[in-house]
Order: structure tokens, then sequence, then C-alpha cells
């Protein structure tokens, strides 16, 4: 996974598979989530409780589907941020076989920083900001930057 700094580990479940024996398209979004909760506690943006006191919410999705996941696929996720904005991130995703490196899928998202109890979007929190472009390496150029 080029460029991608975090990775997590997925156990395919039997109860992820759909009847043609492939994992079910929904639950790579599942996979997904699974990967973006591990980010945040690995970067240290968020340390467990309450998702209402953690405000991210998800605001688009692309995947683009290489090939079915099967029942016993050695699972990876890459994921990584790319923009920052000023209250949104786009995070690019791979889920990839861990045994061979083949993809079988890529996805990019749109995620805003979120005040649950005021119900309304916020500036992504500086604290956050730091801890990405540090993690990530990003450039804070305006092409990694912007108004968004």
């Amino acid at each position: 996974m080029e460029n991608f700094h975090f990775f997590h580990p997925i156990e395919v479940r039997y109860g992820d598979l759909d009847p043609q024996g492939h994992v079910n398209n929904a639950r790579f979004l599942t996979y997904m989530e699974q990967a973006r909760v591990a980010y945040y506690k690995h970067l240290g943006m968020w340390q467990g409780g309450s998702f209402l006191d953690f405000g991210a919410i998800l605001a688009e999705v692309r995947v683009t589907f290489r090939k079915p996941i099967h029942w016993g696929d050695p699972l990876k996720v890459g994921m990584r941020i790319t923009r920052l904005g000023n209250k949104s991130m786009t995070a690019e995703y791979r889920i990839e076989n861990v045994q061979d490196g083949s993809e079988f899928a890529n996805a990019t998202a749109v995620l805003v920083a979120y005040d649950y109890h005021q119900a309304c979007t916020v500036p992504v929190p500086e604290e956050w900001r730091k801890k990405i472009i540090e993690f990530e390496g990003l450039d804070t150029a305006p092409h990694h930057l912007d108004n968004l």
C-alpha cells in the first residue's frame, strides 16, 4: 500500500457474506469504518467513550470495487487523510489481500467535523490538524489545505 502509513487488519466473518458467497458490498463500508475508528485512536484523536463527544461524520463516499472478497481472505485496510479543509477532510482507503497485496477495493471519503450537541458543522480541531499533518507528512500548501 504505497503512501499509506496506517493499516488495520480485518477478519471476514461468515455473517459478512451474501447469498453469492462473497462479502456483501455494504460490508466494505463497515471495514473502512473500522479502519477509520482505529486511525482516530492510533493518532490520539479519540480516546474511546461516546461518539457524541467525537465530532466527525461521513459526508460522502465513493468506492471502486476491484474483485470480490471471500470468507477466509486475509484483509487489511489502509487509510490516510490526503486533504484538510476548514471543516472537512478527505480520506482515502485501500482494502487489500495481506498475502499477495492484490486490491479488493479503494475509496475516497469526505469527513466533516461536527458538533453533535449543537447539531452543526465546526472547524476541524487544531489538535487533529496537527496530528494528521505530522502523521501523514502533509504539505500545508494550498493544494492540501482549502476552505471546504
